[in-house]
């Protein structure tokens, strides 16, 4: 049986992790566990600290398997990586609350006001949307998640949905709710207003846009501009220069037709006449509570909308850089949540040393690269040396490298929103292949010669 002593555990985590000690500090970790009573269990294959540290490698080496990932957290020492079975099971008694506890306490907005392209006249510019992920088919990740259907049938995994609030100029995801994907964006949006402040600027898409939500976010001193539909009405009370006017937005036709609570806001109406644009010749609608068109001109606000884009960039990073994989990796639903925070906690660390990185340059954080960060990082963190000098020398390296991967600046370009490849010639799997029958003989005992 593997055995793990104290110093081996100990020298894993000093060796390779600690690389993150700045952003995520072992004091932290053993207050979270201290809070969560795990400090008093005591493992000695698999002591809490390293087996943290080890979920949350698990988020940054997402394309490794289990003993490749717990390999990267120390040295070679003989018979020192445990077996799959035993880091799953090592999984599950740690939970999902630490890693909770450690992205309340860790996550942060990063922005500075003199962070070039963080702040928009003082307010800070905040994303809301959504996204969801494919995870194993399971019989409990289907019962817990759910699954969409589609035009085919049933879809191929079950999948979890994630809503976000982020902080658009530095791509950090702030806030987040977690659920099956049954509950809808908008109803999980709504227990995310409560963080918003008043230096911020909020922008989301037509599909989060209702009445509550926008009172809910005001309330917080908190100014919008979001896109919106056609079929709100909004009859002008006040045409402005700028071609944008002032109307009241109201919870239902009925309260439109007796002009109860309505709320004043500037309705932003604009087109495109560039052919090769996506969007030409139709109309679009933005409403916003920036009311002032001198200190806020609509093509300014107009443009400004399009840094809400910014979230899907970083839901992109997540998803297709950082994650690697088409499905994650957890089997049971504890363990997709656990990985999903993962996941996050390792995009803030990357997004962090970006911003460290930009910051040197004064340069925007958006302009450094994730992809190239985050393989510089897997990179380097098997070079953490144990001399504190030497720490201090690693991590001045480490953002100088970082802020060579400096992205150039957006082209004028556009993509259709298409995949090349959309069916196969296989055939659907359907639950009777889950759990084919299995062989009763061995290759060799099937073979029949013919004579």
């Amino acid at each position: 049986m593997l055995r793990l002593d104290k110093d081996v555990a100990g020298l894993s985590i000093l060796d390779r992790l600690g690389a993150l000690e700045r952003i995520i500090p072992s004091s932290l970790i053993k207050q979270v566990m201290k809070q969560t009573g795990l400090g008093r269990r005591y493992c000695k294959r698999l002591p809490v600290m390293l087996l943290t540290h080890f979920v949350l490698a698990l988020g940054l080496f997402c394309r490794d398997c289990y003993c490749q990932v717990f390999r990267w957290l120390g040295r070679f020492t003989p018979g020192g990586v445990p077996d799959r079975s035993t880091l799953c099971e090592a999984r599950k008694r740690l939970g999902v609350r630490p890693l909770r506890l450690l992205a309340d306490h860790v996550v942060r907005l990063l922005g500075q006001p003199q962070t070039p392209g963080v702040f928009y006249q003082g307010l800070r510019v905040m994303a809301l949307d959504g996204f969801t992920l494919d995870i194993p088919d399971t019989p409990r990740n289907q019962r817990a998640f759910g699954r969409p259907g589609s035009d085919r049938g049933r879809s191929a995994f079950p999948q979890i949905r994630v809503v976000a609030l982020c902080e658009a100029g530095t791509h950090v995801m702030w806030k987040w709710r977690v659920k099956p994907f049954v509950h809808g964006e908008q109803s999980m949006a709504e227990s995310l207003l409560k963080f918003l402040s008043a230096d911020m600027l909020l922008m989301w898409d037509c599909n989060f846009f209702s009445y509550p939500r926008v009172k809910a976010a005001m309330a917080k001193g908190t100014q919008l501009l979001v896109r919106v539909s056609d079929w709100p009405l909004f009859q002008p009370i006040s045409r402005l220069s700028d071609g944008s006017f002032l109307a009241r937005l109201y919870a239902t036709p009925a309260d439109r037709k007796h002009d109860r609570e309505g709320i004043v806001v500037r309705i932003i109406e604009y087109t495109l006449d560039d052919p090769n644009r996506p969007g030409t010749q139709r109309k679009h609608r933005l409403l916003t509570t920036l009311l002032d068109e001198e200190m806020h001109p609509a093509l300014d606000l107009i443009e400004l909308y399009h840094a809400r884009w910014e979230e899907e960039l970083c839901i992109d990073e997540i998803k297709t850089h950082q994650g690697e994989r088409p499905v994650l990796r957890s089997q049971t639903p504890c363990g997709v949540v656990q990985e999903l925070y993962s996941l996050l906690l390792n995009h803030f660390v990357v997004r962090t040393l970006m911003f460290e990185a930009a910051a040197a340059q004064q340069v925007a954080p958006c302009r450094m690269s994730f992809t190239a960060t985050i393989k510089i990082l897997r990179c380097r963190i098997p070079e953490w040396p144990a001399s504190r000098s030497g720490q201090q020398r690693w991590h001045q390296s480490l953002l100088q490298e970082i802020a060579e991967q400096r992205l150039p600046r957006r082209r004028n370009r556009i993509n259709p929103r298409v995949i090349k490849r959309k069916y196969a010639k296989w055939k659907v799997k359907r639950p009777e292949h889950f759990h084919p029958p299995q062989p009763t003989k061995t290759f060799r005992q099937s073979v029949v010669m013919v004579n």
